[in-house]
């Protein structure tokens, strides 16, 4: 099959969509599809050179979105440029990563001649940037054959939108990447207990929660260390919380490499994700397991379709400090309860690899493809 898949973010700029459909589409290329990326990105040279399958598609310019920043392109005079690539190219199937956010998708949906299908991958509990293009998308709605949500929560979103067929198929990991043999970070493994927080730092992620928990544990466990790695500043409440605990146990890493970020994980004791909801997955919690990690985790729908309670790790009530230090301190006091839950996590997470997502969406494409025929 020839595949065009678009997603309405810089691809320059790393987030949990442009690494699954960088993903996916390496996936299925190795499978034997020709697939073509379609995004916006901020140095088209670049990624020419890097990936000869890259269509690059206007610049785009940050966006305010359920907490956090979208990178879209608003380039409309691109119509034309993008009619032009889908009448030469002739794709069997374009894959539409966001339908409603504008306004890359609503274009190549305006005009598309193949099988369309959209992955929803987002779960927003309050209003944000996709909810721009949902009246408008029900101008295109008629023309998706068939839709992908990661999870459940971004069902829940979509479902009641458009009436066509859905299927839930989730985000993938590179399981080797994370599950390698890899040298923890020598400064870091001096016989503290280490808490792991990896993601960017936005409110929405809850890490004020996790701080406050850990300065509360600190006095029942003094041996704990506090590691925040992702990019971003810490917002001034944050910044307020730590300049007056003057803990020197709390390590702000900053933003790592994808080459590097194992590594973290190799330094770790338990992972914690605190996020406080417009969570539609949790692929970090995907990397600790697949590092053999004990995972804490608030219990908000996105990650309940991940981690079970007591088996995986432990889910604490949503922005409840007390709880969060219940969950922590569990696994503290039992160490082999931790290893357990690690062990289990690592058995779960295969069920994730790429290949077999690529499988899942591949029988996909083709069952829409042949309900069209019919």
């Amino acid at each position: 099959m020839k595949v065009a898949m678009v997603s309405p973010y810089d691809y320059t700029w790393p987030g949990g969509v442009t690494t699954h459909v960088s993903q996916l589409s390496k996936e299925l290329s190795s499978i034997g599809h020709e697939v073509h990326i379609l995004a916006p990105h901020s140095i088209p040279d670049e990624s020419k050179r890097d990936n000869p399958n890259f269509v690059p598609l206007g610049r785009s310019i940050p966006v305010p979105s359920g907490g956090s920043i979208a990178r879209l392109s608003f380039s409309w005079w691109l119509y034309g440029k993008i009619a032009t690539i889908l009448e030469q190219e002739a794709y069997d199937v374009i894959h539409i990563h966001e339908p409603s956010a504008p306004i890359l998708p609503l274009v190549v949906l305006e005009y598309s001649k193949s099988v369309n299908i959209a992955t929803f991958h987002a779960y927003c509990d309050r209003p944000c940037v996709y909810d721009l293009g949902r009246l408008a998308v029900r101008r295109w709605q008629k023309k998706l054959h068939g839709g992908i949500a990661v999870s459940q929560a971004a069902l829940s979103r979509v479902e009641q939108n458009a009436d066509i067929n859905y299927q839930v198929i989730p985000n993938g990991i590179d399981i080797d990447h994370f599950a390698a043999d890899v040298p923890p970070i020598y400064e870091l493994k001096d016989g503290k207990i280490n808490i792991l927080f990896v993601g960017r730092l936005e409110r929405r992620k809850g890490l004020k929660y996790l701080i406050e928990a850990f300065l509360k544990l600190k006095w029942e466990c003094p041996n704990i260390r506090l590691i925040i790695v992702g990019p971003g500043d810490l917002d001034k409440e944050n910044r307020y919380i730590l300049g007056a605990s003057n803990s020197e146990d709390i390590v702000i890493v900053g933003r790592v490499s994808y080459e590097e970020l194992p590594r973290y994980y190799a330094s770790s004791d338990i992972f914690c994700s605190p996020a406080i909801g417009s969570e539609s997955f949790g692929i970090v919690l995907l990397e600790a397991m697949a590092s053999s990690k004990p995972v804490v985790a608030s219990d908000i729908l996105g990650y309940r379709d991940i981690i079970k309670d007591s088996q995986q790790g432990l889910l604490f009530t949503n922005k409840d400090c007390d709880s969060l230090v219940g969950a922590l301190k569990s696994i503290i006091d039992n160490p082999d309860l931790g290893t357990k839950m690690g062990v289990f996590g690592r058995q779960t997470v295969e069920s994730y690899r790429w290949s077999s997502i690529a499988k899942q969406v591949e029988g996909y494409y083709l069952e829409r493809i042949q309900s069209v025929i019919v």
